[in-house]
């Protein structure tokens, strides 16, 4: 009994290394990009183009506070980013319990379509558990958050873009994600949203518009307009072409250039700005 204890004491060290480091460690790309505040600016992208899918869209409608409550907003976004912060800066533990809340929240997010769109009639069930809704959802997580970073941070490599893909599998096998199911590369990723952009699956409903609207303007006093501004202009920005013209939104050369200009003042900011401001709580508390 003795020696059995031993053992078991020699192999803890190993063991509480692995379960301290995560699903991902410090020298990820997911830490290097996650870790900035400003790629937050990426989450409304990736949120319209999760509405443009009429069985996400209906979920969301159906079922999140995001749609039934403005003030409740703040506090999903909340919610979300901080599950996210934990799938990428926590311990094995902290990820499990993350993981565990999107799931019980996602046990109560069915139900059926209530119109038809695009090719899904009326009745269609939605889940989601549903491995291929929980795959557009990551999609557009993997398209928008590095391009908002390249935007509003600096650079990245094509290696470090294909490794920011291969890194989303970890979370995405607690999510119920089958293995090699999502994109491992950006060269997987752009053929995946073609392919879903030719498949008639992606069509933007009322709903999908008015959840957009809800999200592109919040009630904001009139003095805050000039500093929310940039904010839209950045999620409409951001939007694949197709399905920015599926929306309607209108994006000239003028507003392309408008983008241009914002993101160079923020990444030429962002240098001269403490840790503190720039980098969320859980990165900073993970890197020491």
């Amino acid at each position: 009994m003795k020696r059995r204890d031993h053992i078991e004491t020699e192999q803890d060290p190993i063991e509480s290394r692995r379960r301290a480091q995560g699903l991902v460690g410090p020298e990820s790309t997911a830490w290097k990009i996650n870790a900035e505040v400003a790629t937050l600016l990426g989450w409304g992208p990736a949120m319209v183009m999760q509405f443009a899918h009429p069985l996400v869209a209906a979920g969301v409608a159906d079922h999140s506070a995001f749609a039934k409550s403005t003030r409740a907003r703040p506090g999903r976004l909340h919610g979300t980013v901080r599950a996210m912060l934990a799938l990428t800066f926590g311990t094995h533990d902290e990820a499990l319990h993350a993981a565990a809340g999107i799931n019980t929240i996602h046990d109560y997010v069915q139900g059926q379509l209530p119109a038809p769109a695009g090719i899904f009639p009326a009745g269609t069930p939605y889940s989601a558990h549903d491995p291929e809704l929980l795959r557009w959802v990551q999609a557009t997580l993997l398209e928008c958050l590095p391009r908002a970073y390249e935007l509003f941070v600096g650079p990245l490599t094509a290696a470090e873009k294909d490794h920011y893909c291969q890194e989303a599998s970890g979370a995405g096998a607690l999510l119920g994600i089958p293995e090699g199911f999502l994109p491992a590369s950006t060269t997987e990723l752009h053929a995946y949203m073609a392919a879903m952009m030719a498949s008639g699956q992606i069509a933007v409903t009322l709903t999908a518009r008015s959840l957009a609207r809800e999200l592109m303007n919040p009630f904001y006093p009139r003095l805050l307009w000039p500093l929310y501004w940039p904010l839209k202009l950045a999620t409409i920005g951001l939007l694949l072409p197709d399905i920015r013209d599926a929306y309607g939104y209108p994006w000239s050369r003028r507003e392309e250039q408008a983008l241009r200009i914002f993101g160079w003042l923020v990444r030429h900011t962002l240098p001269s700005l403490p840790s503190l401001i720039r980098r969320w709580p859980a990165a900073r508390r993970a890197a020491t």
